[in-house]
């Protein structure tokens, strides 16, 4: 079930499963334009043994600040898209998008969206749902969240799951490319989008092995289409910062609890290489890697193109501590 909850200002939406015989809770944390919905496969699989948190992150999926940002949600329904095609004919969908009014953005109270202000926000979500024998699995820029969550809250997080999650090496021109594709991906999201037929098969096929289910396809166009701008290009470009890039292995090195990095070896957005050279920072590294776990056959979302396996993994790390 859906729930909300104020977060400086705020509303975040989160699912919270049930208590089980376990003390550890599992808290997932979704990556740049997605939100808490790609958990889910790991979440059904994993909650029988730990009660699970997801969220959406502040400016994705439903935690965003409707009212102050002239954003309002539409539901998309079989009648409206009769004649637009198929995209989405399942049930009918709600997606946010934005009003004639906000098309001038409006500076939000909390206008730091860097992994460090991101880890505050589930700091305060933790502190406000009584959560203090926690696990984070963070995806892509939810690992760097769930780093810094770790070193900001020593005693309630026990161990990191980091999830196709890695760098630590500051690129100049590969980060300015990615950057102004990012913007462009951002600034090139008309609400209409969702309605053009096909698009969401191209969503199934980008950045992953195999085409993933066009449900998955769906799901990634209405984030794409729902995240908010200013926390959509803030996230973007305050997490790729040279001072950003270099201060995650600083923070890496501090931690005392496990963590653990999941690779995909066909990540093309977040290399193998990349996820161990931030993985070499934390102690548990030693000469071999030991805290790497690489899947075959698998790009950069892992956690809906190898579910079972990624379960399996990370049932495995919280057993073992």
């Amino acid at each position: 079930m859906v729930k909300t909850v104020d977060v400086l200002g705020v509303p975040h939406a989160y699912e919270l499963t049930s208590a089980t015989d376990s003390s550890v809770t599992l808290v997932f944390i979704h990556g740049w334009l997605l939100s808490r919905e790609y958990w889910q496969p790991i979440i059904q699989q994993l909650s029988p043994l730990y009660q699970c948190l997801s969220y959406d992150l502040r400016g994705f999926g439903d935690s965003q600040p409707v009212e102050k940002y002239g954003f309002t949600r539409q539901k998309v329904t079989q009648s409206a898209i009769a004649s637009e095609g198929d995209l989405l004919r399942t049930n009918p969908v709600d997606v946010i998008v934005a009003t004639e009014t906000s098309t001038t953005a409006i500076a939000s109270p909390q206008a730091d969206y860097s992994p460090a202000a991101y880890a505050h926000d589930l700091a305060l979500l933790l502190q406000t749902l009584n959560l203090t024998n926690v696990w984070l699995i963070g995806h892509s820029l939810g690992g760097s969240i769930a780093l810094w969550t770790a070193d900001l809250l020593p005693e309630v997080i026990r161990g990191v799951v980091c999830v196709n999650s890695g760098g630590g090496i500051y690129l100049k021109e590969e980060f300015e490319r990615f950057r102004a594709a990012g913007e462009q991906l951002v600034k090139l999201r008309p609400r209409w989008l969702c309605y053009v037929p096909l698009v969401d098969l191209l969503m199934t096929r980008m950045n992953v092995v195999r085409p993933l289910s066009r449900q998955w396809g769906r799901q990634r166009l209405l984030d794409l289409v729902a995240a908010h701008p200013e926390a959509a290009l803030g996230t973007l470009l305050d997490s790729t910062t040279e001072e950003e890039v270099h201060q995650l292995p600083q923070v890496v090195s501090r931690l005392k609890q496990p963590v653990y990095f999941i690779a995909g070896a066909d990540d093309t957005i977040m290399e193998s290489q990349y996820v161990r050279h931030l993985a070499s920072f934390h102690h548990s590294f030693q000469c071999c890697a030991d805290n790497v776990i690489e899947i075959s056959n698998c790009g950069h979302l892992a956690m809906v193109e190898q579910p079972d396996l990624v379960a399996t993994e990370i049932n495995a790390l919280v057993n073992k501590h």
